[in-house]
């Protein structure tokens, strides 16, 4: 536990601990970044809408905002992303309508801060909370068919986190990961019915969800870190979303570990 005293004595120093000015990277699903993507053509999954019609703070806005960090951030998440590509299907599946997995959205990020066979000029990438196994729309497929996730397809989403943290490693990145929502923070019933949702998850599998995604990254991922930064979460009124307050202090968490983990290296 970092003492008072240590996190004055960064908030003091943060200007020169972040003096090469290097952007942050960030890739996940709603609690990154509150829009949806648009395609090609113009069409985007949802008619394209913004959580809460754009009157929300992501987390990728809130790092920009944070006064202990210089603002350089590269968000290429996309609101309602899942680990693995997938074709938006509500109303109805259209293969010219489809979300990013991390990957894709890793390899994007990568392209902003990189000259083809040159340096990266970035060290962290923060890797947020996707959707995989959370709902009835999160499979690419009608939620008709959609059944909720086995164990193995628990850790294959966590497979797919750790394969893109792994791969932020080799690109010389530091991968930073958020820790779930405790359930009782959420309200996934109310989530359910407000979105008009087949089913979500249960209980039971969100916890068990919650403590592969920790415990495995923790012990397959050592080298990347792991913040309880929704700690406190409230939701917005609509059961997943957090508030605003909600994800300044998780931004605000994310500034402290880098700044401590940039102090500490030295």
């Amino acid at each position: 536990m970092k003492s008072l005293f240590s996190i004055l004595f960064l908030t003091i120093f943060s200007l020169n601990a972040f003096a090469s000015n290097k952007p942050l990277l960030i890739i996940g699903a709603s609690y990154a970044d509150a829009s949806v993507p648009f395609n090609d053509n113009l069409q985007a999954p949802l008619g394209g809408i913004a959580v809460d019609f754009g009157s929300y703070l992501s987390l990728g806005n809130a790092l920009i905002r944070n006064p202990l960090l210089d603002g350089h951030v590269i968000n290429e998440a996309q609101a309602g992303a899942t680990t693995f590509d997938r074709t938006a299907c509500n109303p109805i599946c259209d293969p010219e309508v489809q979300w990013q997995g991390y990957d894709k959205q890793l390899t994007k990020a990568l392209s902003r801060v990189t000259i083809p066979g040159g340096p990266v000029n970035a060290e962290y990438v923060v890797i947020v909370t996707p959707n995989d196994c959370f709902h009835s729309d999160a499979f690419g497929i009608p939620q008709r068919e959609a059944t909720p996730c086995t164990t193995t397809d628990m850790n294959s989403s966590v497979d797919r986190l750790i394969t893109v943290g792994q791969r932020a490693l080799d690109a010389g990145l530091t991968p930073i990961y958020d820790l779930l929502p405790t359930w009782d923070a959420l309200d996934l019933p109310y989530f359910q019915t407000a979105f008009g949702l087949n089913w979500a998850i249960s209980e039971e599998d969100y916890n068990q969800l919650r403590n592969l995604h920790q415990s495995r990254i923790a012990s397959e991922l050592p080298q990347a870190i792991q913040i309880d930064m929704w700690k406190g979460f409230k939701h917005r009124g609509d059961g997943i979303h957090p508030t605003d307050l909600t994800t300044k202090r998780a931004a605000m968490r994310i500034a402290i570990e880098m700044l401590w983990f940039n102090a500490t290296a030295e």
